[in-house]
């Protein structure tokens, strides 16, 4: 339950809060006076709780015996416990939109469960900072500068570290200024940080004004409470607070009766963990506050500091806190001796300390009566002097209050630490949990103190869990080694942390549902798979399960990942691969011990999957491969949006993918402009860190249009599609030597000289020695594609260790020269646009040819007569086949399933098999004589879809593939402007019918006149003579019942035709004017929306049309089937691998590898150095330093203002001891009892004149 801390709460959310809080009054307790113990100065009138006779029960007034034995009253004995009765959501009449919690409760209720309470079911957040404020009660001024040091100082520190505030929560003293404090800094601050500060008041029950307005048994939601202003001694509960514990001890109108609760919350919180799920590396550091404070109030402190609880004492602010800074301060010097009285060794204080002490506590306490006993307190203190901070507010200022309050826990954290612990271990968790970067960098890494790796480990993981980037980046440049830190079971913890609710907790459940339902026997299947609903990620979660999610994002386009550390690399099958990872888990998991093979993108795609923003810039920046890794995180981010339901999280997560995206793309942009070779090489280079996935495969995964409209992508794709011809070759040259190939040995055809290919590494030295190394391969690789293509008719070339590999294929980078009639052939034939200009003649030609058949030569069926034309049609298809399954089955590497998946994903695929199992069907048809009519129908239907498929072809062109995806996208308008006009249609077309006629059975004169004739008002065609009976129309018809039935025309109704003329005029109003302008509109608004960036759309789609051709065979069908049989002779028969199915695809190893990796990194560093550049010099960073120069001028200044007080206060001491010294020595002149043997020294200037210096 989260209601409370916006306005209003709706009726579901309250008749949720009294369905989940109904199970208080069984748990918690009130207290209720038992017994009537005469108060003396009362006359018999009042009880010592401090309620009035009557108001006492018959049994308290009853009980003769205890009062007379009885002198004074104590809760623990004199009160009896009942349920609860005040508990719920308080709302304060015209005061305040928000509702607070409040709770009404025995003083010896258990603090754990009052702190689930709070966080579970009130919605607090868990703090990562209780500071409780002590002292400051009652009716007494606070001072102006303690006011300060609450608004500037705690509550904005207790802002940036997300704390509690804890006081007595009542509208007087201290307790009113810091409401008053945490209202006006929840105003100024964002929603974000509404709820880092929570004020929760811990008051008396008997002492609250108007307590009764908040008793219901069954819970108030909320409690209406009006604020009294008007009467000075009655204590109201503040309206800025957001939670209320009200401490019942059955007294009434009597303070401190919450004292003893509010201790053991305290020390039971002190001992909770900070963080999500208290994941953090430290608990919940808890500091108690003095401001002022009365005598009393000091076997409180003594209690809590026996318990180690470190105090922050406000000296200055008056009462008790000026006694422990005087006796603290002012008694520091004075050694502490062993007593004699003290039993067991413990030292005690001296005979002179505690005189000076008892003399302290007359003078600032001289109405004490039992001032002994203050004094054997204060010395009890002062012996835990150690966990006790002065703070001088009032000289100090406000501004570095954050700061006072961590030494002042490190300073009583140091104490209680280990002896093995640094020193700054614990002030360096305090800083991570609340998220302090800016302390951490001043005081702790500023180079003084030398960190270890064991120092750093816990608070690492701390900032991990919890989101705190800065921290992350602070370590990692610091000495944190995170090949050491990120092994694989860390980075299981890491994934078992996810917080319940995310996109990303579902999808582990998801898969870990599915793997324990495979683990378990068929009996024990439900048992489990209940276990892990109710148990989650956070205990079971696996690096399969993990694996599970990131395939099920990325789909077919990368390897899975993690199954090399699981031991599953060689199993393609995923059933298999479930049944073997189930039985290594329920082993010792090995691999858990192992280090991460790629730890910076490991942690890259955990950031992205919980949609970290910065976190994943940061290990982006500093995980390798930087172009293909900010593709892969859009791809995952896009794919994670679609199963986000949350609308806002949805629009993060494709905004941080777009900027990805552009990341990418602003990375490729640097390593074009350094050298376009290279680059090429990154777009096509295997990734071993992304399962042997590309930038190019990544990109298209990813949809990644931007991306792709980039010209060094275009560049590569435009140098592959033209393979060694040059690009501004013109197409009528290519069909010239298309159907005469002779021309291409001509210079009708330019060609790229070979020199050009390798141009950039003969101008290069080479650093490794003598001849060429593997780093050569960028310019064979990328600039001879045709080389790449068919690189199986270079590997019969001697293997040397220089010798470079595509897809594991060793190859001699200086194949044996062809004679020229070979290479130029091969030069022209093997490039993709040729390929491409052939099968789109070729396509012609058999659309022609299938035209011809149905127009001309499609005879009734008779094996003999069948026309040799169509045996030449049917024995085309037969090759459009086998390449269809060519595509199918013998393309890539993946798996049979993945194929298929791949395969049918593409639309143009699924027009394919449409259009081939058409004509299977037709041709089946035609071949007898009952169904030849319909497989001539279905034929001619099916040459339909072959016609369409003709937009694929043209989708290269740059003018028609634009226009292509606009039709496309209009489509999907067309279908909606359907959706509206069948159901004017259907309303007109059956109203219609049924005015016109009054009994027509026909159905096919229905349909007709309830569908197709109100389709065709549309467009004008009205026959007024059918619609208006006042004219005449030709057509017989009848009013015979019989004859109607028997399919006569039936004669129309004159009775109510004016209401038929009617609707046709709105009919035609609706969808000629309004339906159709809607549609128009529509189509406009597609159309400028796509042709804005119709460029990026085209270049984008051009890709997919470019890797099919660059697979294709040269030949196009009918002659394919010669390709295929070659084929199908080196693949099966000679064995030999082909390369060529591993399209735009080159693994580099070794140095190769080092140096493209190597290069790609000074790129993305020196972009990232420009941005950084770029960042500094905007206007808003300038101001950002302008005030932190400015703060720091002011802090200098306060120094220099400190310094010269010091300096004051020392000219006064000295002046006053050289007066004394002078008057010792006057004395001494003037008497004679003791002669010196020298006259007194006399004084010289210290600063001579410039006259006496010359």
């Amino acid at each position: 339950m989260t209601g409370g801390e916006g306005g209003g709460v709706g009726a579901g959310k309250i008749g949720k809060s009294e369905k989940d809080q109904s199970w208080i009054p069984k748990i918690i307790k009130k207290r209720v006076c038992s017994t009537f113990v005469e108060d003396s100065f009362s006359n018999g009138a009042l009880c010592q709780c401090g309620g009035a006779r009557d108001a006492h029960g018959s049994v308290a007034l009853g009980d003769y015996f205890s009062t007379a034995i009885v002198n004074h009253w104590d809760s623990a004995q004199h009160s009896s416990e009942y349920p609860t009765d005040a508990f719920g959501e308080l709302q304060f009449a015209g005061a305040s939109k928000r509702h607070s919690y409040f709770l009404r409760l025995s003083w010896d209720t258990p603090p754990s469960m009052v702190y689930t309470l709070m966080t579970a079911h009130w919605g607090l957040p868990a703090p990562n900072l209780v500071v409780s404020i002590m002292g400051g009660e009652g009716r007494t001024k606070v001072k102006t500068w303690v006011r300060e040091v609450l608004r500037q100082g705690l509550v904005k520190a207790s802002q940036s570290t997300g704390a509690w505030i804890l006081t007595a929560g009542l509208r007087e003293g201290v307790g009113r200024c810091v409401g008053e404090a945490v209202r006006d800094h929840a105003t100024a601050a964002s929603s974000v940080s509404l709820n880092k500060v929570v004020a929760l008041g811990i008051a008396p029950w008997g002492l609250v004004h108007n307590r009764q307005q908040l008793v219901n048994p069954q819970g108030s939601f909320p409690a209406k409470y009006y604020v009294q202003n008007t009467s000075r001694d009655s204590c109201c509960l503040d309206n800025n607070y957001q939670a209320f514990l009200l401490v019942d001890d059955g007294s009434v109108g009597r303070r401190g009766g919450e004292t003893g609760f509010r201790a053991k919350l305290e020390d039971y919180i002190s001992h909770q963990r900070t963080g999500i799920w208290g994941s953090g590396s430290i608990d919940i550091p808890v500091l108690c506050m003095l401001i002022s404070g009365e005598a009393s109030m000091l076997e409180r402190v003594d209690l809590s500091l026996k318990n180690n609880m470190p105090w922050l004492v406000l000296a200055g602010s008056g009462g008790l806190a000026d006694f422990l800074s005087d006796v603290l301060e002012n008694l520091s010097s004075v050694p502490v001796a062993q007593s004699s009285g003290e039993g067991d060794g413990e030292a005690g204080p001296s005979v002179d300390l505690k005189d000076r002490v008892a003399e302290r506590v007359k003078r600032h306490f001289p109405s004490e009566a039992d001032s002994d006993k203050l004094a054997e307190r204060t010395l009890s203190i002062y012996q835990n002097r150690n966990f006790i901070t002065i703070y001088h507010g009032e000289q100090e200022g406000p501004n570095e209050f954050d700061t006072v309050l961590l030494k002042a826990l490190v300073g009583a954290s140091k104490h209680r630490a280990s002896v093995e612990d640094s020193p700054y271990t614990e002030e360096l968790k305090l800083a991570v949990t609340w998220n302090r970067v800016d302390i951490a960098k001043s005081e702790l890494f500023n180079g003084d103190i030398s960190w270890r790796y064991e120092d750093l480990e816990d608070s690492m993981t701390d900032a991990l869990v919890n989101d705190k980037p800065q921290f992350v980046r602070l370590f990692t440049e610091n000495g944190l080694n995170i090949l050491d830190y990120l092994t694989y079971n860390r980075l299981e913890s890491l994934y078992r942390s996810v917080a319940d609710g995310t996109v990303l907790y579902r999808l582990l459940q998801r898969c870990l549902v599915e793997r324990l339902g495979t683990a378990a026997p068929a009996s024990n299947i439900q048992d489990k798979v209940a276990a892990a609903h109710i148990r989650g990620p956070v205990e079971d979660v696996t690096l399969f399960e993990v694996a599970g999610v990131l395939e099920l994002l990325m789909g077919d386009v990368c390897q899975p990942f993690y199954f090399e550390a699981l031991g599953l690399e060689q199993i393609t099958s995923k059933r298999r691969a479930l049944r073997r990872a189930s039985k290594l888990l329920r082993g010792d998991c090995l691999y858990r011990e192992r280090r991460c093979l790629f730890p910076w993108a490991s942690l890259f795609i955990w950031s992205v999957l919980q949609n970290r923003s910065e976190m994943a810039t940061f290990f982006w920046e500093m995980a390798g491969e930087s172009v293909l890794s900010a593709l892969s995180g859009c791809k995952i981010l896009r794919e994670l949006s679609k199963y986000e339901v949350e609308a806002e999280t949805k629009l993060s997560m494709k905004e941080l993918a777009q900027k990805f995206e552009n990341l990418a793309g602003d990375v490729f942009s640097s390593c074009y402009r350094s050298n376009e070779s290279r680059s090429f090489t990154l777009l096509i280079r295997k990734s071993p860190v992304w399962g042997g996935t590309t930038c190019l495969q990544m990109g298209m995964g990813a949809d990644a249009r931007l991306f792709f409209s980039h010209d060094g992508v275009q560049s590569l794709l435009s140098q592959i599609w033209w393979g060694d011809m040059k690009r501004s070759t013109e197409v009528w040259k290519l069909l010239l030597a298309f159907f005469c190939p002779v021309l291409c040995y001509t210079n009708l055809i330019s060609f790229r000289k070979q020199e050009d290919h390798h141009l950039e590494e003969e101008g290069k030295p080479n650093e490794d020695g003598p001849g060429r190394d593997s780093d050569s391969n960028y310019g064979t690789t990328i600039f001879s594609f045709s080389d790449i293509k068919h690189i199986e008719a270079d590997t019969q070339g001697p293997i040397t260790p220089r010798t470079a590999t595509i897809k594991g294929i060793p190859h001699s980078p200086r194949p044996p020269k062809r004679p020229f009639i070979v290479s130029r052939w091969r030069q022209f034939w093997f490039a993709p646009v040729t390929s491409f200009l052939g099968n789109v003649l070729m396509y012609f030609l058999f659309l022609l040819l299938f035209a011809w058949v149905l127009l001309v030569d499609f005879k009734p069926p008779n094996p003999k007569s069948l026309a040799i034309s169509e045996y030449v049609l049917y024995f085309w298809v037969f090759t459009i086949v086998c390449e269809e399954i060519r595509e199918t089955f013998f393309l890539g590497s993946m798996s049979m399933r993945q194929r298929l998946r791949v395969y049918i994903q593409d639309v143009w695929n699924k027009c394919d098999l449409t259009a081939i199992f058409l004509f299977i069907i037709g041709v089946i048809c035609r071949m007898f004589k009952l169904s030849y009519g319909f497989g001539r129908e279905v034929l001619c239907v099916d040459y339909m879809v072959f016609t369409l498929r003709l937009i694929h072809i043209f989708a290269i062109h740059k003018q028609l593939g634009p226009k292509i995806i606009i039709v496309g996208k209009m489509m999907k308008d067309v279908f909606f402007f359907l959706f509206f006009l069948m159901v004017w249609l259907m309303a007109y077309g059956v109203a219609n019918q049924a005015l016109l006629y009054s009994y027509d059975p026909s159905l096919d004169r229905i349909f007709r006149r309830v569908f197709y004739r109100p389709y065709l008002h549309i467009f004008g065609q009205i026959p007024v003579e059918e619609m208006d009976v006042g004219k005449t129309w030709d057509m017989p018809c009848t009013h015979n019942v019989t004859l109607i039935e028997n399919g006569e025309e039936p004669c129309r109704t004159l009775y109510s035709n004016w209401l038929v003329v009617i609707l046709l005029i709105i009919y035609l109003l609706v969808t000629n004017i309004l339906l159709i302008n809607l549609l128009i509109a529509m189509f406009s608004y597609t159309f400028n929306e796509v042709q804005a960036n119709s460029d990026i759309y085209w270049k984008f789609q051009r890709y997919n049309l470019i890797v099919q051709y660059h697979s294709r065979p040269s030949l196009a069908p009918p002659f394919i089937i010669i390709s295929h049989i070659n084929l199908f002779i080196k693949r099966v028969i000679r064995k030999v691998p082909s390369v060529k199915i591993h399209h735009f695809v080159l693994q580099l190893k070794g140095k190769a590898a080092n140096r493209l990796m190597t290069w790609e990194t000074i790129q993305k560093e020196d972009f990232l150095t420009a941005q950084n550049k770029i960042q500094k010099s905007s206007d808003s960073e300038r101001l950002k330093r302008m005030s932190a120069k400015v703060d720091g001028v002011l802090k200098h200044m306060s120094e220099s203002r400190d310094f010269d007080h010091r300096l004051r206060a020392l000219e006064n001491e000295m002046e006053y001891c050289s007066n004394a010294l002078s008057w010792i020595v006057d004395t001494l002149a003037q008497g004679s009892t003791f002669k010196p043997p020298r006259p007194p020294p006399s004084l010289r200037d210290a600063f001579p004149s410039s006259s006496n210096s010359t």
